[in-house]
């Protein structure tokens, strides 16, 4: 197990739970007018870049969701809060790791992550499997192709599913980043979209602060928002 130590950042442009709910209400309200169902499209809170006072926030708001893309800071910022994996009011947080796999840290999340975004490779579920066997993953699709993305390209989206399940893992559903522009959007979560119905599964992670909208029409289950909850990320 790789032992990963670092103290979460602090945030120049702290947020409070308060602000984080005005700004909730809002995102809800864009929901809504796209014509999706703001009870039933989670919101997870991604708090990348932001200090503990971020994720305090968004529990302050009634978010429980978090997603962080780096292993250090979602287990440094898991550490700071009161219990493990505990908001101070007791509440639990579902830690969502979004970020690229790195097989050697798979291990010191394993206890902490309730949701694993990101699986890609046949191999990142294997390693996932031994530290956490059932564990509950979506398979990012690479619906774009351009260069450097992580995620599964689209026509390999059947064995994935079927290997991680033979793995014993908990496949509930899709995950995708879109490349910027609404057509570009449109064309990506329209496909992962049909991807999910063919292999029969319900969720479908897509759409953040810029393409929520796009994502709603396409019958996403699940945004992830950093910059409509918390304001501008701080420079590192």
């Amino acid at each position: 197990m790789t032992t990963i130590s670092t103290s979460p950042p602090s945030s120049a442009n702290s947020v409070t739970g308060d602000q984080v709910a005005q700004r909730l209400d809002a995102i809800r309200e864009r929901i809504a007018r796209a014509g999706g169902d703001s009870g039933r499209v989670r919101v997870v809170a991604v708090t990348k870049g932001f200090g503990v006072d971020a994720v305090q926030a968004a529990l302050g708001a009634g978010l429980r969701d978090v997603g962080e893309n780096y292993a250090a800071e979602l287990l440094a910022k898991s550490d700071a809060l009161t219990g493990a994996g505990r908001g101070a009011d007791g509440s639990d947080v579902v830690w969502h790791f979004l970020g690229a796999v790195q097989r050697n840290k798979v291990g010191a999340l394993a206890p902490v992550v309730g949701m694993w975004q990101s699986i890609a490779r046949e191999s990142e579920g294997e390693r996932l499997a031994r530290f956490c066997p059932g564990a509950t993953v979506l398979v990012q699709v690479d619906a774009t192709g351009l260069p450097g993305r992580n995620g599964c390209p689209p026509g390999d989206v059947d064995e994935l599913v079927g290997r991680l399940r033979d793995q014993g893992l908990d496949v509930r559903g899709l995950m995708t980043v879109a490349a910027p522009g609404l057509d570009a959007a449109e064309a990506a979560f329209g496909l992962v979209g049909r991807l999910a119905d063919d292999q029969g599964l319900e969720e479908r992670s897509m759409g953040m602060s810029d393409d929520l909208e796009a994502a709603v029409r396409a019958g996403t289950t699940m945004v992830r928002l950093g910059r409509a909850l918390f304001g501008d990320r701080p420079s590192q």
